[in-house]
């Protein structure tokens, strides 16, 4: 008889092995990774997907169970960041609190933010508000880890505490650290979004897809976080496999960007496009203008690229937004070095200036398209003018009329 208490309390029900508890770790922290960027991501905050109810409500009481976030307070939180990215205002950024307090405290910073009660009304609408979030998962989120641990005690004894710490570690270092933190300050960017997010990885699979940063930031209610060829997000196949089960619907994704040939002149379908592709269209600017023009005055220079630390020559791409006043003045030293590059320049940031607008003056916008294009193909910059010419013929792909 001792030695069935003593083997269930060092084993739990399971009896289970380093293997077994391997593999339940897998499996309930990959649950978690899905219910943060499937349901409380893309579906509660964005709006990019609708699930099944019952699927729907599964997330919610997976989330309540294990992590004790409140679905309300977590997408408040995230529409204000995106609201206020990279301000005083963002609740986690980097650029703000800097790269260690993100990283290591990112969940202290949400427990801040959702305490501003007027945030959570401001920012949360839309999010479930029935009986059992009123009386249970939002009054009492704590019950819910309590709940797991006490699960995790009975499946595998001692063990079992040790599997719950590292479950309720998992989504304050992955998501609240390191896709927050991280995800701000190292990789690769595909868009010249208004802020410094950045893809960690082509292959969005350990943190659920998540990993692509910078593409969600530049089309946040895409359902589908993966948008070049080479990249893959394991949440938007989960999602096509909900999808063919009758589990999900598709509510958005990018839109694809057409190039009609031989235009004119810009017209409504270009301003469209530029509204929707504002970021990518910049990042295009970059490496089609930008990037040939200074290689090419740095060769006629002597000096060779390497003449401009990478860290201004990428700066180049969003007109210094994120340098301090030294280095934006040592930027802006080079460039009137170099008057064709200054110009390329000036000419970047006035098209920065056009697809900022937010659209309610399509006629002004699309006059400014117009003499951009034409002051652009009147320098005889040569890239210049190939960039204003592909610019005018751009279009949504399905928008032929």
């Amino acid at each position: 008889m001792l030695d069935s208490i003593v083997s269930f309390a060092s084993r739990g029900l399971t009896q289970g092995s380093w293997g077994t508890w391997i593999v339940y770790l897998l499996v309930v922290t990959q649950l978690t990774i899905f219910t943060v960027t499937l349901y409380l991501h893309r579906s509660q905050t964005h709006r990019g997907v609708d699930f099944h109810p019952v699927l729907a409500h599964f997330f919610r009481f997976w989330s309540w169970l294990s992590t004790g976030m409140v679905t309300k307070e977590w997408v408040a939180i995230h529409r204000k960041h995106h609201a206020k990215v990279e301000t005083e205002e963002d609740p986690h950024s980097p650029q703000i609190y800097g790269i260690k307090k993100v990283f290591w405290d990112g969940v202290g910073l949400y427990r801040d933010a959702s305490h501003n009660l007027d945030d959570m009304e401001k920012y949360g609408r839309g999010t479930p508000d029935d009986w059992i979030e009123r009386h249970l998962y939002a009054p009492h989120a704590y019950w819910g880890p309590t709940l797991m641990a006490v699960i995790n005690l009975a499946l595998f004894g001692v063990v079992g505490i040790a599997l719950w710490a590292i479950q309720m570690i998992w989504i304050p270092f992955w998501a609240a650290g390191f896709v927050n933190g991280i995800g701000h300050w190292w990789g690769y960017r595909n868009f010249e979004s208004a802020d410094t997010s950045t893809n960690l990885s082509p292959w969005g699979v350990w943190i659920g897809g998540e990993e692509l940063h910078n593409n969600h930031h530049a089309f946040p209610s895409s359902a589908k976080f993966a948008l070049r060829k080479w990249e893959f997000d394991i949440g938007w196949a989960a999602i096509r496999l909900f999808e063919t089960l009758g589990l999900s619907k598709v509510l958005r994704v990018a839109p694809t960007l057409d190039v009609r040939p031989n235009m004119h002149l810009p017209d409504a379908d270009t301003v469209k496009a530029v509204l929707s592709h504002r970021f990518h269209i910049m990042s295009d600017y970059f490496r089609g203008v930008i990037a040939p023009t200074l290689r090419e005055e740095a060769g006629k220079a002597g000096a060779g690229i390497a003449a401009l630390p990478r860290k201004l020559r990428k700066a180049l791409g969003n007109g210094g937004r994120w340098l301090d006043a030294a280095s934006r003045e040592r930027m802006t030293a080079f460039t009137e070095k170099h008057p064709q590059l200054r110009t390329v320049c000036e000419f970047r940031a006035r098209l920065a200036a056009l697809t900022e607008r937010n659209g309610r003056n399509a006629d002004g916008m699309l006059d400014g398209l117009k003499e951009w294009c034409r002051e652009a193909e009147a320098t005889g910059i040569r890239t210049l003018a190939e960039f204003a010419a592909r610019l005018k013929g751009y279009r949504l792909a399905g928008d032929a009329g």
